[in-house]
């Protein structure tokens, strides 16, 4: 019998039992798949807010895109843009009488240098750039402006500087200063301007001003202004044009106090000691001009200082003063009354330094004669009370800075 070889048939594995054919099967497809999952779950992570939590919104079996609402979600940051702080402005400081740059600077808060630098351009003695800095002279009226608490740089100065009605700033980050028609003075004045009264200067200063009229009685003018020179001391001299240039006395004192003129102020006196209140204005311009025209050759000029015959003034006399160029109408807080003798009430030397050392204080001006009965022999007494004080002598420019 014949065998018959029969070639085997290869019959294909067997899946497992409830297994279904799946597309996971092909790992090309599972691949593609978990890209997508993986940019779909990038895109929930870098787009907050795309889902909205806790919508109340039933998922369906498609994706679906929450619209993100007009107020931000809770727990997430909610920006608000600062609240500006306010830049600094400037304050606008009429000088008064006593007033200097320390003492300005002093109450604001700054110092004197950072006022002149803000100033010169408006003052330009007080340019700190300039030749010309005078940082003591100061004038009663002028308007500064100052910026509290602040201290300027220099190494960076305002330019230009912002004076009354510049409108420049400072600094690049200072806004011009505004004008306060209730702090500036008025550019149009409505009235006359007046001669400034000054009985005293700042009460904060150690110094005195002693003052010396001349007129009428002139002995003895020149060792009164030998014994200042001899002493050093700082004094004023307010003599009347025709007792300071008409009479031997009173032009040799004069000519005595004019060789230093480190020691010596002139104010004037009038020509011949009228009360102005009993002038018009052309009489007053006369007196005052008259006398300037006879001792600018003797001592230069006594503007800005105006003493009035026997203290006498009213608001017709300052501004009769003013118009004839002289600024300042110089009283006293201490009166000597040197000019009476003794036998008519007059003070002795000693009754004259007793007086000093109770009435004087920073910033005094004392009134004196040249022709006093007894001033000679009351200076040393004078000064030693002043001294006693801590008081300095100085001369009107130099305690108000002009």
């Amino acid at each position: 019998m014949a065998l018959v070889r029969q070639t085997p048939t290869m019959t294909p594995p067997r899946r497992p039992a409830g297994r279904e054919r799946s597309a996971l099967d092909s790992p090309w497809l599972a691949a593609a798949l978990v890209v997508v999952v993986v940019a779909l779950v990038a895109v929930v992570l870098l787009v907050p807010g795309l889902i909205a939590p806790n919508s109340g919104v039933t998922p369906s079996a498609g994706p679906s895109l929450a619209v993100p609402t007009a107020s931000p979600s809770p727990g997430e940051p909610t920006f608000f843009l600062p609240t500006p702080s306010p830049e600094p402005t400037f304050t606008a400081y009429v000088v008064r009488s006593g007033d200097t740059l320390n003492s300005i600077a002093k109450q604001f808060r700054t110092t004197a240098r950072s006022i002149a630098w803000w100033n010169r351009g408006a003052y330009p003695t007080l340019d700190p750039e300039s030749a010309t800095y005078a940082p003591n002279h100061l004038e009663i009226g002028w308007v500064l402006m100052v910026l509290p608490d602040n201290v300027v740089d220099e190494n960076n100065p305002p330019t230009p500087s912002p004076g009354p009605g510049s409108g420049a700033s400072p600094s690049p980050v200072v806004p011009p200063p505004t004008a306060d028609p209730t702090t500036l003075p008025s550019a149009k004045p409505s009235a006359a301007p007046l001669a400034i009264v000054i009985s005293h200067g700042s009460r904060t200063t150690k110094t005195i001003a002693l003052t010396f009229d001349m007129g009428g009685r002139l002995d003895p003018a020149v060792d009164i202004v030998q014994w200042l020179i001899d002493h050093d001391v700082h004094a004023t001299l307010f003599p009347t044009g025709k007792s300071g240039t008409t009479t031997a006395q009173g032009l040799a004192a004069m000519e005595l106090a004019a060789t230093r003129p480190d020691l010596f102020d002139f104010g004037n006196h009038s020509w011949d000691h009228p009360d102005f209140k009993t002038l018009t204005t052309a009489q007053m311009a006369d007196q005052l001009t008259r006398t300037e025209t006879a001792l600018v050759p003797v001592v230069g000029t006594t503007k800005p200082w105006f003493r009035p015959p026997y203290g006498s003034w009213n608001t017709t006399v300052r501004a009769g003063v003013a118009a004839a160029g002289w600024k300042y109408l110089v009283m006293w807080d201490v009166d000597m009354i040197d000019w009476r003798p003794v036998s008519d009430g007059g003070p002795t030397a000693a009754d004259m330094a007793a007086k000093l050392r109770a009435n004087a204080q920073g910033g005094s001006i004392v009134l004196m004669h040249l022709g006093g009965y007894n001033t000679l022999a009351a200076l040393p007494g004078i000064l030693a009370a002043a001294g006693d004080l801590g008081l300095q002598p100085v001369t009107l420019g130099e305690m108000f800075g002009k």
